[in-house]
């Protein structure tokens, strides 16, 4: 059995704790966070199901780095949220501070971990997490593209009234407005989905996909999404633990795969004990591949204008 930590006890970071908790992974769990007294009564709270739900790993509540010391797996959510209005680069200078923090933390408490960074703006602060943690690029990774692939497979299998489980979907890039969904990877009930849906309905739900996370924040009004976001993330984890090599897209260090290189993108990846242990590379469409290599290029961009910040 093995070790988790999760920073962050707000909506996405405890729901990701009773997640990997629920599972059995580890031995333990530990949800950190600076609110004094909120990550220990969450705690609490989820040890008291256990014995109801059947599962053995405990979670421990802190505001103490010294607890996480050992983590196979860290997650971190710790950030400012999406406000309405806002998009994912309002949030760049904010949590750039909060992750190098976090990261300069874990990476002392816990220097042969695994990271999977949740906080946005995804791309960049995954690449702020590498740099500052100075782990190997393949142990840091951020979670983005099962979080776009799920919502795009709901939306495909709402249009279609197709068995949800019948849907295959694809999306890879940026996680925001360069988001790149791959029609050409997605089925349906066997059948691909250009065969199902028209371009135009495609489209449609191409652009739906590109705006999801806003879509949630304008019907909550306040905060933002979590149950499906925690859902993504818990089964990096469970990638990682079971050292399962599932391929997924997640945000990793390219080296040169679909002629991107030197930049943290989210691609179809190989996920298991050291994180990343390959990229995939697909038989993607012209239109596809120019997209995904714009949205490198977008990346990249933004990069820059993260180093140019004084944090």
């Amino acid at each position: 059995m093995s070790k988790i930590t999760v920073v962050g006890a707000g909506k996405y970071g405890s729901t990701t704790v009773q997640r990997l908790a629920g599972a059995d992974l580890a031995d333990e769990v530990v949800m950190i966070d600076i609110v004094e007294g909120l990550p220990q009564g969450l705690a609490l709270d989820m040890n008291q199901s256990r014995s109801v739900e059947r599962y053995r790993t405990k979670v421990i509540g802190t505001n103490d780095y010294v607890d996480t010391a050992g983590s196979d797996v860290v997650v971190i959510t710790a950030g400012l949220p999406r406000k309405p209005g806002m998009s994912r680069m309002d949030l760049l200078e904010v949590n750039a501070k909060i992750v190098k923090d976090v990261t300069e933390q874990i990476a002392t408490a816990s220097p042969d971990a695994v990271l999977v960074i949740v906080t946005n703006p995804l791309d960049h602060m995954t690449t702020l997490a590498a740099e500052v943690s100075g782990f190997a690029k393949a142990r840091v990774m951020g979670q983005a593209g099962n979080l776009d692939t799920a919502r795009f497979t709901h939306f495909i299998a709402e249009r279609t009234g197709a068995d949800i489980l019948e849907v295959e979907a694809l999306t890879l890039g940026s996680h925001g407005a360069t988001m790149v969904p791959i029609p050409s990877q997605c089925w349906v009930a066997g059948k691909p989905l250009t065969e199902v849906l028209d371009a135009q309905e495609i489209e449609e739900l191409v652009e739906r996909t590109r705006n999801g996370g806003a879509e949630i924040v304008s019907l909550l009004k306040t905060g933002s999404a979590y149950y499906a976001p925690s859902a993504a993330a818990a089964k990096m984890v469970r990638a990682v633990l079971k050292d399962s090599n599932e391929q997924m897209p997640v945000c990793a260090w390219t080296g040169g795969e679909y002629g991107i290189s030197d930049v943290y993108l989210g691609v179809p990846a190989k996920v298991g004990a050291g994180g990343v242990t390959a990229i995939t590379e697909l038989d993607l469409t012209d239109d596809e591949l120019m997209e995904l290599r714009a949205a490198a290029a977008a990346v990249q961009e933004k990069v820059e204008e993260l180093h140019s910040l004084d944090v």
